[in-house]
């Protein structure tokens, strides 16, 4: 027997909405948003506080960097003052030693040659062009002589003294053997002030061989070289001959004394610059 069984139809469920789902959705996604605000608050304020820092580390760092820089700038200061000054030093030494040298000319003889305390001085001044322009303007004869001192010269002075007034009437056109006849007798006759000071202008009459020789002494008895030289350079004919000479060494010391000095009052306002520096 066959039995039939009956057909089973699919019934298909419809979904049944739930409101209480549908408010829990909304709940949720409002819970979501705050999240996601509170998230970018916290987010915005944290990279806030790390720029915050990161500038506040910036501006540390660089007033670290001003302060090393600083620091630096001073130490290459005081190195290039310590410098100056030893330069300074080395310059006064090798002057002071020039000057030295100067000193050491004797009573009928040149001081010793000037050149290996000139070179000391140039190598101590290679950088300074002042300073390496006095040295090299001293003379080439003291450089290899030396020269008198103002005592030599004095001495020397007043043992020509006497000859050149023997001759002080002798020019270019009164040279006769009667001429110096004449002259010898003046000079023998005529009184002689030896302490006779220079008048502050000098006039015509004052241009007298004998009166330029009488104002040379004086000078020269007085330590007044450069006036004396600059009598006696007022001295012409016979007169001017026999000092000639003499007028030649006195220039050479005065030449060489003024550079000296200047290279002295160098060194020393160098050095004092040097010490009073920050």
């Amino acid at each position: 027997m066959i039995v039939s069984t009956p057909s089973h139809k699919v019934v298909h469920q419809l979904p049944v909405l739930n409101f209480s789902s549908i408010s829990d959705t909304s709940y949720y996604c409002r819970v979501v948003q705050v999240l996601s605000s509170k998230m970018l608050e916290q987010e915005t304020r944290y990279r806030q506080l790390t720029q915050e820092q990161l500038d506040n580390f910036t501006l540390d760092m660089n007033a670290a960097y001003a302060r090393l820089k600083g620091v630096e700038e001073a130490i290459d200061s005081h190195m290039e003052a310590e410098e100056a000054a030893r330069k300074a030093h080395q310059l006064w030494l090798s002057v002071e030693a020039l000057n030295y040298t100067l000193k050491t000319a004797g009573t009928e003889s040149p001081s010793m040659p000037l050149e290996d305390a000139a070179d000391a001085v140039r190598a101590s001044c290679v950088d300074n062009d002042f300073a390496l322009a006095l040295a090299l303007a001293l003379p080439e004869e003291s450089l290899k002589r030396g020269v008198y001192s103002e005592a030599s010269l004095r001495a020397r002075f007043n043992s020509l003294r006497s000859l050149a007034r023997r001759v002080a009437l002798i020019d270019e056109s009164h040279n006769t053997l009667y001429q110096y006849f004449l002259s010898y007798l003046q000079a023998a006759l005529l009184f002689e002030n030896q302490q006779e000071a220079p008048p502050t202008q000098l006039h015509s009459e004052d241009l007298d061989s004998f009166k330029l020789l009488s104002y040379a002494s004086y000078c020269l008895e007085h330590g007044d070289l450069e006036l004396a030289a600059k009598l006696v350079n007022q001295l012409r004919g016979e007169a001017r001959r026999v000092v000639e000479d003499w007028l030649t060494e006195a220039r050479l010391t005065l030449e060489t004394r003024q550079v000296v000095s200047l290279l002295s009052a160098y060194a020393n306002a160098v050095g004092l610059g040097t010490t009073q520096a920050p």
